[in-house]
């Protein structure tokens, strides 16, 4: 899309899924759904805590994917099966729903934009090669090739084992949700999951909070953090740019889960038909050498915001 417009948009989009709204977000989910192990602490408090424990885990960057992949992804996919299990041997019925399946897709597909998953995939798997380079030596064409095919493994293995994981939550919804429709939804997973162990099995859906908001937090501290290093050409440390990183983060969560909601939604639903066509296009680009980006991208962004404020 040109130098000055991606640069610009790397910026945005950086800075919306650092401290402005998709760090916030995670830390005031943490609350909501950790409310009931924890009465009584507020958010300010709770805020403090959570990025202590975010610095102490991302402040030594060649020690963060070591964490990530052999404390905290193994927790938190051994507490998500345990639910989801117990969640399939224990369903009951499950209502009919009146609106159409493809309403309901598209409500959801729609719906699916607040995972912002897209956003953090395109950025996460930048500081992911990065990591592996540096702990794996890269420097001949081997090295790169041996990355490459490391990097796909893996990236098979995420996409089974995530596949597993949304196919199982939506399983449970439909089956343990039905009476939980009044409830924020910020606490419906812990609300299910309490459903599904009863009160003893608490700790397990403590972890399992704990370690998808954690582990997400730390991805994206490290991401933002680097960029802040590469946009000040070093002249400011890992360390610093991490602080600053939670310092902000810290300051936006403190104004709470429903504005933020509220306040960032219009941007993510007018931004994400133009960011998935990028992404096809910059694949296609690298693929088979396609050439014309940049209009059809702002095309479909103006297209987007236009729907979205005139409700067409």
């Amino acid at each position: 899309i040109g130098k000055i417009p991606g640069t610009i948009a790397i910026f945005v989009c950086l800075t919306f899924i650092g401290p402005v709204y998709v760090m916030p977000r995670i830390v005031g989910v943490s609350h909501a759904l950790l409310d009931p192990f924890i009465p009584g602490m507020s958010l300010v408090i709770f805020t403090i805590l959570f990025l202590a424990l975010t610095f102490l885990i991302t402040y030594k960057e060649s020690n963060i994917i070591d964490i990530l992949g052999k404390v905290m992804s193994p927790l938190l996919l051994i507490s998500l099966f345990i639910i989801i299990i117990k969640g399939y041997f224990t369903a009951g019925s499950t209502e009919v729903s009146s609106i159409s399946s493809g309403t309901l897709f598209w409500k959801n597909f729609i719906y699916g934009y607040n995972t912002l998953d897209l956003f953090g995939a395109i950025f996460f798997s930048s500081i992911v090669i990065s990591l592996l380079k540096k702990s794996l030596h890269v420097k001949s064409q081997a090295d790169i090739k041996k990355l490459a095919i490391m990097g796909f493994k893996a990236g098979a293995l995420g996409t089974f084992l995530l596949s597993l994981v949304y196919i199982g939550l939506s399983y449970i919804g439909a089956f343990h949700g039905q009476s939980l429709s009044a409830i924020n939804e910020a606490e419906v997973f812990s609300s299910i999951s309490i459903k599904i162990l009863g009160n003893s099995g608490s700790i397990i859906v403590s972890i399992a909070v704990l370690m998808a908001c954690l582990s997400t937090v730390v991805a994206l501290a490290t991401v933002f953090a680097e960029y802040l290093q590469s946009l000040t050409k070093n002249k400011l440390s890992y360390t610093t740019a991490l602080v600053s990183t939670l310092i902000a983060t810290g300051f936006s969560s403190n104004f709470g889960l429903t504005w933020l909601l509220a306040f960032y939604e219009p941007f993510i639903i007018i931004a994400h038909p133009a960011l998935i066509l990028l992404t096809f296009l910059v694949i296609l680009n690298k693929l088979f050498g396609f050439k014309y980006i940049k209009v059809p991208v702002l095309a479909t962004f103006a297209l987007s915001f236009v729907l979205h404020y005139w409700n067409i």
